[in-house]
């Protein structure tokens, strides 16, 4: 026989007040997810179309240059993005499949 502390009435009332205390830290952690998912669906279809610097991933994508940063070293840890040639002071990143097909092509 099991029991679940979680179907007793009095778990279930706690359980409903720290819903609605955290309900506004709640959103705001979904609304800056959804920020973040939309920044990096911009970030991969702008280096999807051809390997950019960081100024040039702000600009086609309008996040601030920090912002634009943070993406892709967050991409390039986790391997979706790499270093390119280098443009200037400037490295230019692409998408880590690309560059690997452009390899063995």
């Amino acid at each position: 026989m099991s029991h679940n502390i979680s179907d007793t009435p009095v778990s279930k009332e706690i359980l409903k007040a720290l819903r609605a205390e955290r309900k506004d830290w709640i959103a705001g952690a979904a609304a800056l997810a959804r920020e973040n998912k939309k920044a990096r669906k911009a970030v991969m279809e702008r280096l999807a179309a051809a390997s950019a610097t960081v100024p040039e991933i702000a600009e086609a994508t309008g996040l601030a240059p920090d912002a634009a940063l943070w993406m892709v070293a967050s991409l390039k840890k986790f391997g979706e993005v790499v270093e390119a040639e280098k443009d200037g002071s400037f490295y230019r990143y692409a998408l880590a499949a690309e560059a690997a097909q452009a390899q063995e092509a």
